[in-house]
């Protein structure tokens, strides 16, 4: 913009990113949909990559906003903080609804499930196998973002970054674990109340470890290209609050799902 900008706050450029992303969103869901019923899965690739192009665009031009044009103030700044405060106060909202259903399912099975809580022919997973080790794996990676944010905040980049990278591997490897725990589950999400349960709750909860470990991996570029400073680096932060939220919430699956069902 030409005029002289007489106030700390960001007035941002037309930008075609969020109508194009909604609309890949859009086809993204209609793709899914047509993978469901016809099994063919052609328009839900094409609504991922052009959504991941999208993401990637938009990424960058906030990138630029923030640590080249200098638009991302102290006050700016605490708008995002806010924004970022309730978007995973909302998110703790979308599982609450998850837990909802499961215990209200489980804490009084219906004639319909026998009265037993798993029904009678479900066999759960035994707790102190896979989803064991992968509650270790999230406390564990919890506890490496946490040791790469304050090696930032003292200076330390060598350690931040190697920081980062142990959280992003157990976070690729957390996934690997729940896809391997999917493809051998001896039930399927189709079977009851209790398959159903089970596997939105925990397969939304992988999308966000999917999410998460994007978002510390984007994290760790920037960390390289030196775009986080000691006192500016509200990105990562971000990235940090979001990947404790997921732990919080797999701490939460693992003792009810997992541990007090089987």
């Amino acid at each position: 913009m030409s005029m002289q900008k007489n106030h700390p706050f960001h007035l941002v450029e037309v930008s075609p990113w969020p109508i194009l992303g909604a609309m890949s969103a859009m086809i993204t869901m209609m793709g899914l949909i047509k993978w469901f019923h016809t099994f063919s899965s052609n328009l839900l690739y094409l609504g991922m990559i052009s959504t991941s192009m999208i993401m990637y665009q938009w990424w960058r031009d906030i990138t630029r906003e923030s640590t080249f044009q200098g638009h991302h103030t102290y006050i700016v700044t605490m708008g995002l903080r806010w924004g970022m405060i309730l978007f995973i106060t909302s998110e703790v909202f979308f599982f609450i609804s998850f837990f909802w259903s499961f215990f209200h399912s489980s804490l009084s099975p219906s004639i319909e499930l026998g009265m037993n809580w798993p029904p009678k022919g479900i066999s759960p997973f035994n707790p102190l196998q896979i989803p064991l080790l992968n509650t270790l794996i999230l406390l564990s990676s919890g506890l490496t973002v946490t040791w790469a944010h304050h090696s930032l905040m003292e200076n330390n980049f060598k350690q931040a970054i190697q920081g980062l990278v142990t959280t992003v591997i157990l976070g690729v490897y957390f996934s690997v674990l729940q896809g391997f725990e999917y493809m051998e589950a001896p039930f399927t999400i189709s079977d009851a109340a209790y398959g159903s349960s089970f596997f939105m709750a925990t397969g939304f909860h992988g999308l966000h470890v999917l999410i998460g470990s994007t978002f510390l991996l984007i994290c760790l570029t920037r960390t390289k290209k030196n775009h986080f400073s000691q006192i500016h680096h509200f990105g990562f932060e971000a990235a940090a609050w979001y990947w404790h939220f997921v732990d919080v919430v797999w701490l939460f699956l693992y003792i009810s799902m997992y541990w007090w069902s089987s």
